[in-house]
C-alpha cells in the first residue's frame, strides 16, 4: 500500500512539474486576418518574443495572414487552426535574399527566398490544420538572379541544416517554386500533410536533400513537377530515410532520387505507397496534357554512391514508365571551385510487391554506363501489365545501337518506346527477377526482356498473360551466367535468343 501511495505521489508530481506550452497569438502583436495586410513584422515578432521566453506555440487563427519571409527560431511551433491561411505576398521586397548558409549545394543561388525559412535552428514544428498558400501562379522570377530554378521564386517552406523538426496535419498549395525543401536536416517526421502544387514550374511537392533521418509518412502529395523527391546537392548524403503510407500524383516523376547525387544516397526504405495519376484535370503550367513520366526512379548521375535500398507495396497507376533505375556520368559539380565528381555507384537494391497496371510504353529500365555496372538488384512479386499496341516503327530498333547518353539527363523520355516491352537491362552486375507477371493490354511486339553486358542473370517463375506476343522471352546480348525459366502461358515460343 505504501509503494502505491509512493508511486501516485510521484506521478502527480511529475504532472503538475509539466508546464503547458506558452502560447502567442500572431493577432496579439499587430497580424490582421484580410488577405491583404502584410504581417510580415507581427508574425516574426511573436516567434522571436516566443524563442526568447524559451519557446512554445504561435497561434494562427482563423482567417487568411498574407506574408513574407518568416523566420523560424529555436524552440518554436507554429500552429495553423482551422480556417488559416498563410499567403504569400507577391512583392519581391517581402522576399529579401538570405545570407548564403554555411552548407554549400547546388542548388544555392547565393542565398535563398522562401516563405517559411530556417538556418541552423532546433525544436521547431509547423502543425495544425491550416494552409500554406505560396501564391506561386503570381510569383515571378527576380531579374537580377540566376535563371531556371535559381531566379528567386520563393519555396513555401526551406529549413536548411535544422535538427528536430516536426511537420503534421496542415496543407500547402502553388508554391512560388519547389513546395518544401529540407537542405542538410536532422531528425525530421513529416506526418499526415496534403499538398497541392499546381502553380508554377518546377512545383515539386517536397524535396528531401542531404537530410539523415528523415521519416514522412500518411501524406497526400498531388503535384505538376516531382512529387517525393531525394536530392543530395551539397557533399551530405541522404540516408537513413523512411516513406511509408502516401499517395503520390505527379506530371514527372512520383517518387526519385535524384537527379543531383553528390553525397549520394544511404539506407532508404520506401513502402506502402500509392502512384495514380492527378487530380488537376490538365497541366495549368505548360498548358499540354500531360502524364506521370515514372512511378520510381533511382538516379545517380553527378557522383556519390547510392546503396542500401528497399522498396516495397507499390501500386502504380497510369506513369509512362513504373521502374527507372540510372547510373549516369553527368558529373555536375555541386559549386564551382568543387572537383569534378567521379562515376558514381549503384548497389544493394530490393523491389519487391509492386503492381503497376495501364502503364505507358516505355519500358522499365536498369541501366550503367560501359565499363560500369549497377550492382545486386533484386526484384521480386512484381506484376507489369503496360497499354502496348505497338506498331513497327513506333519503338526503338534492337539492331540499332541505342544511345547510351552518358551526359544526358536522366529521364525514360531519353529513349522514348524501348524495343523491349517490360525491362531493359543493361551494363548490369547481379541481377534477380522472380515471381514476376507481365503482358499488355494491346498486343505488343517487343521482346519483353531484353539484357545487354550484363553479368549474373536469374530470370524465375514469370508468368505471361497475354494471347499474343513476340516468338522470344528473353534477348541476350554479352550476357554471363544465367538461369532462364520459360514463363507460365508461354506456350511454344522460344525462351531466348542470343545477339
Amino acid at each position: 500500500m505504501k509503494n502505491v501511495l509512493l508511486i501516485s505521489f510521484l506521478i502527480c508530481t511529475f504532472a503538475n512539474c509539466q508546464k503547458p506550452a506558452a502560447v502567442y497569438n500572431i493577432k496579439n502583436y499587430g497580424a490582421i486576418n484580410d488577405g491583404v495586410t502584410i504581417c510580415t513584422e507581427a508574425i516574426n515578432k511573436a516567434i522571436k518574443t516566443c524563442s526568447d521566453n524559451g519557446g512554445g506555440v504561435v497561434i494562427v487563427p482563423a482567417g487568411i495572414f498574407k506574408s513574407g519571409t518568416i523566420q523560424m527560431k529555436d524552440n518554436v511551433e507554429i500552429h495553423l487552426e482551422i480556417g488559416s491561411t498563410l499567403l504569400a505576398s507577391t512583392n519581391h521586397d517581402d522576399f529579401p535574399q538570405q545570407p548564403q548558409p554555411k552548407y554549400r549545394s547546388q542548388k544555392d543561388p547565393g542565398g535563398w527566398f522562401a516563405l517559411i525559412y530556417a538556418e541552423g535552428v532546433s525544436n521547431i514544428a509547423i502543425t495544425g490544420s491550416g494552409t500554406i498558400d505560396g501564391n506561386g501562379a503570381q510569383q515571378k522570377p527576380v531579374p537580377a538572379l540566376l535563371g531556371g530554378d535559381r531566379d528567386g521564386r520563393p519555396r513555401n517552406i526551406l529549413l536548411i541544416s535544422c535538427k528536430h523538426v516536426r511537420i503534421e496535419g496542415i496543407k500547402m498549395i502553388n508554391s512560388g517554386i519547389w513546395n518544401q525543401h529540407y537542405l542538410d536536416c536532422e531528425d525530421v517526421i513529416e506526418d499526415c500533410v496534403e499538398v497541392y502544387n499546381h502553380a508554377n514550374r518546377n512545383n515539386d511537392a517536397i524535396d528531401i536533400d542531404g537530410c539523415r533521418r528523415f521519416v514522412l509518412s500518411n501524406s497526400i502529395f498531388d503535384t505538376d513537377d516531382d512529387g517525393i523527391t531525394l536530392k543530395s546537392t551539397g557533399a551530405a548524403a541522404t540516408e537513413d530515410v523512411v516513406i511509408t503510407n502516401c499517395v503520390v500524383s505527379s506530371f514527372c516523376n512520383a517518387i526519385k532520387a535524384g537527379t543531383e547525387s553528390t553525397g549520394g544516397f544511404r539506407n532508404i526504405t520506401i513502402s506502402n505507397c500509392v502512384i495514380r495519376p492527378s487530380r488537376c484535370p490538365s497541366d495549368p503550367v505548360f498548358k499540354t496534357p500531360r502524364k506521370g513520366i515514372t512511378g520510381i526512379s533511382l538516379e545517380i548521375v553527378d557522383g556519390g554512391t547510392m546503396e542500401g535500398v528497399a522498396i516495397s507495396n507499390i501500386t502504380i497507376e497510369g506513369t509512362e514508365c513504373p521502374l527507372y533505375i540510372r547510373l549516369g556520368n553527368r558529373a555536375r559539380k555541386h559549386t564551382e571551385s568543387a572537383a569534378e565528381p567521379l562515376v558514381g555507384k549503384m548497389r544493394n537494391i530490393a523491389i519487391s510487391n509492386v503492381v503497376a497496371y495501364n502503364t505507358g510504353n516505355f519500358s522499365n529500365s536498369i541501366t550503367a554506363i560501359p565499363g560500369q555496372y549497377i550492382e545486386n538488384v533484386t526484384i521480386d512479386n512484381v506484376q507489369i501489365f503496360n497499354k502496348g499496341g505497338l506498331k513497327s516503327g513506333e519503338y526503338l530498333d534492337i539492331k540499332k545501337e541505342i544511345a547510351e547518353d552518358e551526359k544526358g539527363y536522366p529521364q525514360p523520355t531519353v529513349w522514348g518506346n524501348l524495343p523491349s516491352s517490360t525491362f531493359f537491362l543493361r551494363h548490369v552486375k547481379n541481377i534477380a527477377i522472380n515471381n514476376l507477371m507481365f503482358g499488355s493490354i494491346e498486343p505488343d511486339p517487343r521482346i519483353p526482356i531484353i539484357a545487354m553486358d550484363v553479368k549474373n542473370l536469374r530470370i524465375g517463375k514469370s508468368s505471361y498473360t497475354g494471347s499474343s506476343s513476340p516468338e522470344s522471352f528473353v534477348l541476350l546480348d554479352r550476357v554471363d551466367d544465367y538461369d532462364i525459366e520459360k514463363p507460365l502461358g508461354w506456350g511454344q515460343r522460344a525462351l531466348m535468343k542470343k545477339k
